[in-house]
């Protein structure tokens, strides 16, 4: 037991001082080998059949979908349309950026895309409505945790390819944290700003009028608005698998950036499908490498002797969701959402069923856990992220980031981990939990 965890607090050093996190994995994978004495002829075939899945497909497809969307700056559409419902309310281009953020993650599902394409756009328009910048870049970084969580989160579908749960389940399971972040964050940014001379749009001078700038605006962002209901519609309606889900938006956002409104041209496409090819290929690296010291771990019943040890430091579920909660958010802190998604598909979902954690429920602390870890420091990849794209320093932004945690994201972890009906509910309503 105790080379074990050696092993792993090595690879997380590793991690640390710049090695690429595909190369530790298979670096603890070789030393699980060597502990072990494990028969490397048994277990390359057996972990080559799990990255051989069909479903794995969908993984670059959405990612190439994320990118094209990312270049084409359809994303001002759907802010506009959602500034045109609320954008009146003192404090409301805050809850602008974050209902956008989680849109746009219902489009591209990964939380980079989201923070690069909302942030682009909404970070100069709050600071032009009077929001200090530090909590404009803050806001935009917290929210694009919401591309972990809301469907179709590209980390969510790594989670149920390893574990071997449905894909559409593992989506509705995070969707109930997803809301809750989205209201929080939106209740937070309007108490931060409630003394600051924020402006905002000018509000209609009837309720005819209000509609009409909302039916406008709707009527422009339509095009992006009808991909959600295209994606989602079609797997959850039962017409297309995920990976067929992915082609099909993958064409429809081709036709629709680069044949219709020509905002992109081949050599956009072309970085994408570069981009898109690389991060694939890396992750699915990462999945080889973590089905091994899986296995291992597994067979040599060292994943039973590790939940047994957390039984014994206390038979107490709740006692085990903290302890669980504390290496997850240690994960997010030290590596991005993929990777960290598919070492805690890999190697902690064991431990978490035979703990008693319904694996839907431990999808949406996973998912929530590795969402704040990327935001918080020393790593904080997102948090970086949006303080590049915002042009701000990490002293303004890292106090107004903290508050959105501490205040904000901390409260929904701790509803996720011990309320799970919060998780199940969609899952139960869409009849994949009885």
């Amino acid at each position: 037991m105790e080379w074990v965890i050696l092993g792993f607090v090595a690879v997380m050093g590793i991690i640390m001082i710049g090695v690429p996190v595909a190369m530790a994995f298979g670096l603890l994978a070789l030393y699980f080998i060597v502990l072990f004495s494990a028969d490397p002829a048994y277990l390359l075939p057996t972990c080559f059949i799990k990255i051989r899945s069909v479903v794995l497909l969908s993984v670059p497809l959405f990612i190439l979908f994320g990118m094209i969307l990312d270049s084409s700056g359809l994303a001002r559409r759907l802010i506009d349309f959602v500034d045109s419902m609320i954008g009146h309310i003192k404090g409301g281009l805050g809850a602008v950026t974050v209902v956008t953020t989680a849109m746009f993650s219902a489009i591209s599902g990964t939380d980079s895309a989201a923070i690069a394409c909302i942030g682009t756009v909404m970070i100069p328009r709050l600071v032009d409505h009077g929001y200090p910048r530090g909590l404009a870049t803050a806001l935009i970084a917290c929210s694009g945790i919401l591309g972990q969580l809301v469907p179709p989160s590209v980390p969510m579908i790594f989670y149920a390819i390893i574990t071997g749960n449905s894909i559409p389940a593992v989506w509705l399971a995070t969707l109930g944290p997803a809301i809750l972040i989205v209201i929080m964050y939106s209740l937070l940014s309007a108490l931060a700003v409630r003394k600051l001379p924020i402006k905002t749009v000018p509000k209609p001078p009837n309720f005819s009028a209000y509609v009409s700038r909302i039916s406008k605006s709707g009527l422009k962002a339509s095009p992006v608005l009808v991909i959600p209901l295209i994606i989602l519609g079609g797997i959850y309606g039962g017409l297309v698998t995920p990976t067929e889900a992915a082609c099909v938006g993958v064409f429809y956002v081709l036709i629709l950036a680069w044949g219709i409104y020509r905002v992109v041209g081949w050599s956009d496409i072309k970085n994408a499908i570069i981009q898109a090819s690389i991060i694939s290929g890396v992750v699915i690296i990462m999945i080889f490498f973590t089905e091994i010291s899986s296995k291992i771990l597994i067979v040599e019943g060292v994943t039973e002797d590790l939940a047994n040890f957390l039984v014994e430091i206390s038979p107490n579920v709740y006692v085990i969701l903290f302890l669980l909660n504390i290496v997850l958010l240690i994960m997010g802190m030290m590596m991005n959402d993929l990777s960290g998604t598919v070492l805690a598909a890999g190697l902690l979902y064991p431990i978490a069923m035979k703990a008693g954690i319904h694996p839907l429920h431990f999808a949406a602390i996973v998912g929530v856990n590795l969402g704040l870890g990327t935001v918080t420091p020393p790593t904080a990849p997102m948090l970086f992220l949006a303080g590049r794209i915002g042009n701000c320093s990490a002293e303004e932004y890292l106090r107004p980031a903290m508050f959105l945690m501490w205040v904000g994201m901390l409260p929904v972890l701790a509803v996720t981990t011990y309320w799970p009906s919060l998780c199940l509910f969609f899952p139960r309503l869409a009849g994949y939990v009885h």
